[in-house]
């Protein structure tokens, strides 16, 4: 299939809400090897899907690749991101930089597995992982959990010692947590309760400045961090389908005044993105993640009813 008819495919596949213009200046399309090596700044969506729930044919658990000049840095680890990378055409040797969002299963559950299936891969280089608490016990208990592969493999494979090769560095306020030649990091705490230590981050390099909002309610403080950005991926969620989620979960009474109390409406993300002038606002972390009957279309009508820019709906392995 040629590239033109490929990129045909995906784009009839599921593009809603991209005007032509966006076609020719964001667009989408599955990653590649060839595209990570690229000196542009790079957004792949790797898990669109919001909550634990595993389902088949489902979303992918969170997760999100920003690429800058040819470096990854993989944001949130859900279920099943090695597997996502290695789909959208990355070395899993080259990982480098990891963030958490905050410390729900469906953005950490395969932190540890992430850095392990690098180093299977050849990994040999150290990796900086940055989030708050409590990310440094989680690594402590990873090395415990799996002492005995790890030391099975240093000395029957020869491999570096991966529990040298991790530097942990854990925050509990907003500011800047990376800063290097290509690009500046910034975490803001957001407000995602009963968890306190919630954040998202901005990434601001040369070309193109992206925020990703992590899990959080309407936030004013993600309006300031966002403020300007080229893209915002933002969580979503549709109020008729929370209550799908409830009826068949009977084991978690009080689910709808966690998800209103600690989720954005789609609605809300509209005014988010309004209030703060990005250009292009991308759904993802969708809840619910599995519901078929909600179309693109659906998703998306919240948030014009306040925001005139671009709108994404997103899709595993979708690059922006």
């Amino acid at each position: 299939m040629s590239r033109i008819s490929r990129r045909a495919l995906l784009l009839g596949a599921g593009a809603v809400g991209i005007g032509a213009v966006g076609m020719a200046g964001l667009g989408w399309r599955k990653g590649s090897a060839m595209q990570i090596a690229s000196q542009k700044t790079r957004l792949i969506l790797l898990g669109t899907g919001g909550g634990p729930r595993v389902t088949k044919g489902g979303r992918s658990k969170s997760a999100t690749l920003i690429v800058v000049k040819g470096a990854p840095y993989v944001i949130d680890c859900g279920e099943g991101v090695a597997q996502q990378l290695a789909e959208a055409g990355v070395q899993l040797n080259s990982l480098r930089n990891v963030l958490i969002t905050h410390h729900h299963s469906d953005h950490n559950l395969d932190f540890g597995n992430l850095i392990y299936d690098a180093w299977v891969s050849g990994l040999s280089m150290p990796i900086d992982a940055y989030g708050p608490p409590p990310l440094r016990t989680m690594v402590d208990a990873y090395w415990k959990l799996n002492k005995f592969d790890i030391e099975t493999r240093i000395a029957d494979e020869g491999r570096p010692d991966l529990r040298r090769m991790v530097n942990v560095h854990e925050f509990t306020r907003s500011g800047i947590v990376l800063q290097n030649a290509d690009v500046k990091v910034t975490a803001t705490r957001v407000r995602h309760p009963p968890i306190i230590q919630a954040y998202a981050y901005r990434f601001d390099a040369n070309d193109r400045s992206i925020v990703i909002s992590g899990d959080t309610a309407y936030s004013p403080e993600l309006v300031e961090l966002a403020r300007g950005a080229d893209v915002l991926v933002h969580e979503a969620m549709d109020p008729a389908g929370i209550e799908t989620i409830i009826g068949r979960l009977p084991n978690a009474p009080t689910l709808r005044e966690h998800l209103l109390a600690s989720h954005t409406l789609v609605e809300e993300v509209g005014k988010v993105a309004a209030a703060a002038g990005v250009k292009t606002v991308v759904l993802s972390h969708l809840v619910p993640a599995d519901d078929k009957s909600i179309t693109d279309e659906m998703w998306m009508a919240g948030v014009r009813k306040h925001f005139t820019g671009q709108i994404i709906v997103g899709r595993d392995l979708m690059e922006i």
